[in-house]
């Protein structure tokens, strides 16, 4: 088993050393070398361990059937990668999000400095010293990038066709009271559409905290300390788990997600709310829940996360059904089998609240960003 670490502020960030508690459930038999050429794949470390092949018995073809004919939905991931080569982006992004990791790896077991955005919405020292190290990381590589933080705003140029969409720690509450789902999540765009993305989710809990890193490109597969990873095959809804988030505000949006959390718990194998957009996407890449949902997220909870989950065979798309982009005010993300299911039940109920006049307008789009959307 690998080591579960118990970090003072002394010890450094390690990402790769992670419980076999917590690898992919679907990974085939394998052993990985320390060999030269092994060590490194999308810019971090794999290490030594061999895996159990898990035996999947949840799929069965006899309820195929019973799903409509499959809707092919346009791919939210970049077509193109601009003048700027995949592998330096995902080099520099999974770089930021290690350094912002590093910073609240830090604090993480000293005490919380809070203030409050709102009534229940916290920020900490923490979030902004993340950030903080975030940009650097940015900045230093692409100096005339345009950067969307979620404690600093716009910054950089808006004429770039690069847009990076950074939460420096998504999932603040959870980090306050130590409760084992937060992240951080950095996600560039190419002209609007996610193009690569980083997650580093922590692990554990107090007295025993870790990480694992998430990882993707657009067309270049999805990963989790570097062994590729795909969503589930659950093709049931009674057979599945699901996720989903409540905002801060109270409103419609908020009662109307209330009852489709009702609504599914009475008809799948349950419904959870962890409280981290970001963790939340990546655990359906991983294959570990099958489908996520929310309204009123914003560019940096999901920038990352739906390129995660892309990569990793999953759908993506809005509330509604219709076509997403990270400027959405809703998200549906699932194992692809079962989005069409979901959405014969949330699909209306996101359609009611459009007719209440409840706005559902791209947001946090940069003045004068250009985009392919």
């Amino acid at each position: 088993m690998g080591r579960s670490l118990v970090f003072s502020p002394n010890l450094p960030v390690r990402f790769s050393q992670i419980p076999r508690s917590i690898l992919p459930p679907n990974q085939p038999n394998q052993s990985l070398s320390l060999n030269s050429r092994e060590q490194l794949k999308h810019g971090f470390q794999r290490f030594g361990l061999s895996f159990a092949k898990p035996t999947r018995t949840l799929c069965t073809k006899a309820v195929l059937s019973e799903i409509p004919n499959q809707k092919l939905y346009v791919k939210v991931g970049a077509k193109s990668t601009g003048p700027i080569p995949i592998s330096q982006l995902i080099e520099v992004v999974e770089k930021a999000a290690k350094t912002g990791a590093e910073v609240v790896m830090d604090a993480v077991n000293k005490p919380r400095n809070i203030t409050y955005k709102g009534l229940t919405d916290l920020v900490t020292d923490t979030d902004k010293k993340s950030e903080a190290t975030i940009l650097e990381v940015v900045r230093k590589n692409f100096k005339d990038h345009l950067i969307l933080g979620e404690e600093g705003g716009i910054i950089g140029d808006s004429s770039s066709d690069y847009l990076w969409c950074i939460d420096p720690l998504d999932g603040t509450t959870n980090f306050a009271h130590g409760y084992p789902s937060f992240a951080v999540s950095v996600g560039v765009l190419f002209r609007g559409k996610p193009a690569a993305a980083a997650v580093v989710e922590f692990v554990g809990g107090p007295m025993c905290w870790n990480t694992r890193i998430f990882s993707a490109s657009a067309g270049g597969g999805a990963f989790c300390n570097g062994q590729n990873i795909h969503v589930s095959q659950t093709d049931e809804v009674e057979r599945s788990l699901l996720v989903t988030g409540f905002g801060y505000e109270h409103d419609d949006a908020w009662t109307t997600n209330i009852e489709l959390f009702k609504e599914f718990t009475d008809i799948s194998r349950g419904v959870r709310r962890l409280g981290a957009a970001a963790v939340d996407m990546c655990h359906v890449a991983l294959g570990v829940v099958e489908a996520y949902w929310e309204y009123r997220l914003k560019p940096w909870d999901m920038a990352a996360g739906v390129l995660i989950v892309e990569e990793a065979g999953g759908q993506v798309t809005r509330m509604d059904g219709g076509n997403f982009c990270v400027f959405d005010r809703s998200v549906l993300v699932s194992n692809g089998v079962l989005h069409g299911k979901l959405l014969e039940r949330i699909a209306p109920a996101t359609e009611k609240l459009k007719s209440k006049g409840i706005v559902f307008s791209l947001w946090y789009k940069p003045d004068d960003y250009t985009t392919d959307i």
